[in-house]
Order: structure tokens, then C-alpha cells, then sequence
């Protein structure tokens, strides 16, 4: 299928066709899209992976979130406690990534063998593409709420002109990254987490020294109204690793033996670690400064000399969280179906998230409405990620690669008419309960009934994980883990 095959090669006639190193070139448009990746062109350490999550997470938004728990009411210490519990589940990040070395193929392939060719499709659309488009928006607006003070700080006035001038810019940094894909990635960004890590250094020592550790909020929560705060912020604070589902697209250059454990180590250490720095650092500066607007309030602590090295670090790290979500876009919409080189993939992705954020800066406040529709992704990405994980585990991670690029009817993950009804059917359950239970937007029946908790998350992950395994084990025409 022309959806599943490598970008091509450039040769001329007598001259050697050059095979493509494992990811490509750093400096070259990766070839490879959601091919299957033969093993004489992986190589690599599940070591590199830390810093590609590290820089990925060291953010503006995760400085946001971190300030939002404490605004939501919480205690310095139950905030703290919220997001240690919610990076958690950067352990289920890790977990989908050691599919990609063992099928050699990115998570947009590999969760054929959960949906079925056709079934995937749709799977791929939303929570592969959409979902991803609407995250690459949002950062990069607050990456250009930054960019804008910095614009501002050199004297230039923020016209709507400068705006979509400065938003197109960021926009061309990240995609030239995703662009040129894998390598480029792993090259970039080793210099990038420490780069990062200084500059949040500096942060952490204006924040630390005007923290308020006994900062307990006017009136404590208490009751069922704690329990529902502590609840909405585990969830809050979840959605940023539970938005990968697509981790295996940075794993799966390197060699089918690498250590599953090593995979998941790396991957969610690297995820788990600046996430806890930086979501706590925005809770500790919540106790001293007003965290609505996270700009004004930091400046009021931080050095002068210094406010502009922080808005390049912020621009900086959006930068590297979108570059991922570009790639896996990009992927995601070849999964889809569309017979399109992966590098072209990954601009259609870029010009849809720009058009989107300029529309939600420039023309109305469509991005309030997109962020509090994110709030409500968790209904369908934690059903997601169980069923993804539970399969990993069924399967005792033996994935066929070749067999899964194959879209033909004849291909063992076809299922009925290329859909696999145990994990539609998983999804949809746990999906269901999910919405069930959600108190964002709206607050449903098993919500209301226990004064507004919000057991979305662990609903949609219990049923559909329980639904999937039983499903699975019932399906006797499933295809054999391996060939």
C-alpha cells in the first residue's frame, strides 16, 4: 500500500543505492514513515530515550498545572502528593513503548493487532490525529504568549500582523524538526534537556526562596469537596502522559532485543522526573505569587537580567513537546489511509494546528473552548491506553512487524471485515463509563451521585482493560503473537 511504504530514495542509474541509516540522517528528511523498519538499520540505547522525554516535559503548560492545584484550593503538600500520584502514569508511557523494537513499527501500526486494519483508521483519526492537532494548538499558543513578551520587551508593538508572524515562526522551528524526523530528534535533544534543566535551575532557586511551605488556602477543602479536588487534579495532571499513546514512534529504531525494562525505565523517567520539578515548581509559586498569569507572577521573583532566558526556555520546550506530537501527527494521518509522504503528513498536521491558533488568538476564544474539551480527552485516552496496554501483555509484547503493515484482507489482522470487535467493543465500554463518571463540562449521573467525583480515569481504564482481556480470550480467530 502506498500509505505503508518508505519515503523514496533519490539514485541515478549505475550508481549504489545508499541503504538509510536507522532513522535517518541527522540533517536529512527521514525516510521511513509507518513502514516496518528491518533490523540491519536499528541501532541504538534505550538510554537516549530519557532525554527525549525530558525535554519534551520541561514546559510552559506543566508550570500551568502545577500553579492550577493550588488555585483549585489545595494544600502546598496535597498538591505535591497530586502530582507525584499523577505522573505515575508516565509507567504506562513507558509500557507502549516497548512494542515499537519488537514489531519494529510505530504505535499507529501496531494497534492494528488491538483494532484491525479498518477499525484502527478510525482509532488513528481521533485519538491519533485530532487529538493530537488540538495539543500541538494549545502549546502553541502559550509558546507564543511568551514569544509575545518578548517581542514587546524589544520594543515592538504586538499588532495582529506581529502575532501571526511570531506564531508562523515557532510554528516552521517546530516542524522542520518533525520534518526531518527521528534522528534529528535524538540528536537534538540530549542539548536541549540540558539547556532546559539550567535555566529551570535558576527558576527553582527565585521560586524556592519566596515559598510559603505551611501555605494551607483560606478555607480548606474538606470532605467529599477535598476528595473531588484531589481527584479533578490526579486527573489534570495524568492527561499529559496519558496523551501519548504513541511512544513505540520513538522506540522502535532500536534492535528487537533491547530490554523491555530499560525501554519502560528510560522512557518513564524521562517523562516522570521534569514533570514533578516543573508541575511543583508552579504549586511552590502559587504559595507567594498570583498563578493565573504565570508570566506576571514569576517576574515578580525571578531576576530581572533573567526574565528573558525564561521566555526563550518556554518558547524552547514548547518547541520540543511539539516537535513529538508533529511526528506522531504525521504518522497517525498515513495510518489513516492518506497516501501521503510522512515529511508532507507532518506540515498538513502544522498547517491545521497553526490555522487553529490563530483563529483562537487573532479572531475569538475558540482555544478556552478547545482547553476545556481537552480536560474531557482523558474519557477517551485512558480507555485507550488500557486497551493498548493490556494487549502488550496478553501478547507477552510478540508482534509480528511484517504482518502488521499488511492491509490486505489476507492479512492475519484483518479480523471481520478489518475491524476486531474485542477492542472496539473494549474501547467503547470503557469510553462509555468514562463519560459516565466525568465531572469537567458537565457532570454525569455517577458524578452527581457521589457529589461530583470524578472517577472518570480509573472507570474507563478498569472497564475497558477488563473488557478488553476477557473479549481477547474469547476471540478464537485472533492472529498468532509472532511469526
Amino acid at each position: 500500500m502506498a500509505s505503508t511504504i518508505p519515503d523514496p530514495h533519490r539514485s541515478t542509474r549505475g550508481e549504489r543505492r545508499e541503504e538509510p541509516s536507522p532513522g535517518g540522517r541527522t540533517g536529512r528528511v527521514e525516510a521511513h514513515g509507518i513502514d516496518h523498519i528491518p533490523e540491519h538499520e536499528r541501532h541504538g540505547r534505550p538510554r537516549q530515550l530519557f532525554s527525549v522525554w525530558a525535554a519534551a516535559n520541561v514546559n510552559y503548560l506543566s508550570l500551568v498545572i502545577g500553579g492550577a492545584l493550588i488555585l483549585m484550593g489545595l494544600t502546598l503538600w496535597q498538591a505535591l502528593a497530586v502530582i507525584v500520584v499523577g505522573n505515575l502514569f508516565w509507567v504506562l508511557t513507558g509500557v507502549l513503548s516497548i512494542p515499537g523494537p519488537a514489531a519494529g513499527a510505530p504505535s499507529e501500526v501496531i494497534t492494528r493487532a488491538m483494532f484491525g486494519i479498518r477499525g484502527n483508521r478510525v482509532n488513528n483519526a481521533v485519538v491519533g490525529w485530532l487529538v493530537s492537532v488540538c495539543y500541538f494548538a494549545l502549546n502553541l499558543a502559550a509558546a507564543a504568549t511568551a514569544a509575545f513578551s518578548l517581542v514587546e520587551r524589544a520594543g515592538i508593538t504586538t499588532t495582529t500582523g506581529v502575532k501571526a508572524v511570531v506564531v508562523l515562526v515557532i510554528a516552521v522551528l517546530t516542524l522542520t524538526i518533525g520534518v526531518y524526523g527521528h534522528a534529528t530528534i535524538m540528536k537534538l535533544y540530549f542539548p536541549i534537556t540540558l539547556a532546559l534543566a539550567a535555566v529551570f535551575a535558576v527558576v527553582a532557586a527565585g521560586v524556592l526562596r519566596h515559598t510559603d511551605f505551611g501555605y494551607a488556602p483560606a478555607e480548606p477543602l474538606g470532605g467529599s469537596a477535598l476528595w473531588a479536588a484531589l481527584l479533578a487534579g490526579v486527573t489534570l495532571v495524568a492527561s499529559g502522559p496519558l496523551s501519548y499513546t504513541t511512544s513505540a514512534d520513538f522506540s522502535r529504531y532500536l534492535p528487537r532485543r533491547t530490554s523491555p525494562r530499560a525501554i519502560i525505565g528510560w522512557t518513564a523517567l524521562g517523562g516522570f522526573l521534569p514533570s514533578v520539578v516543573v508541575c511543583s515548581l508552579g504549586a511552590l509559586a502559587a504559595t507567594a505569587v498570583d498563578m493565573t498569569d504565570p508570566q506576571s507572577g514569576l517576574r515578580t521573583i525571578l531576576p530581572g537580567w533573567f526574565e528573558p532566558v525564561f521566555l526563550l526556555a518556554l518558547v524552547l520546550g514548547t518547541i520540543a513537546i511539539n516537535a513529538l506530537t508533529a511526528y506522531s501527527a504525521g504518522l497517525a494521518l498515513q495510518a489513516v489511509g492518506i497516501r501521503v509522504r510522512r515529511s508532507l503528513s507532518v506540515i498538513a498536521d502544522g498547517v491545521a494546528a497553526v490555522s487553529l491558533t490563530l483563529y483562537g488568538l487573532l479572531v475569538s476564544d475558540f482555544l478556552d473552548t478547545v482547553s476545556n474539551v481537552l480536560q474531557l480527552t482523558v474519557v477517551l485516552l485512558g480507555p485507550a491506553v488500557a486497551v493498548y496496554a493490556t494487549d502488550i501483555l496478553l501478547r507477552r509484547n510478540r508482534y509480528d512487524g511484517t504482518a502488521l503493515v499488511d492491509e490486505s484482507p489476507g492479512s492475519p489482522f484483518w479480523y471481520t471485515a478489518g475491524v476486531n470487535t474485542a477492542g472496539v467493543l473494549a474501547l467503547t465500554g470503557g469510553v462509555t463509563a468514562a463519560a459516565l463518571c466525568v465531572n469537567t463540562l458537565y457532570t454525569g449521573p455517577v458524578a452527581r451521585a457521589l457529589d461530583g467525583l470524578d472517577l472518570a480515569l480509573p472507570a474507563g481504564l478498569a472497564v475497558s482493560s477488563s473488557l478488553y482481556a476477557l473479549l481477547w480470550r474469547r476471540n478464537s480467530v485472533r492472529p498468532a503473537p509472532s511469526r
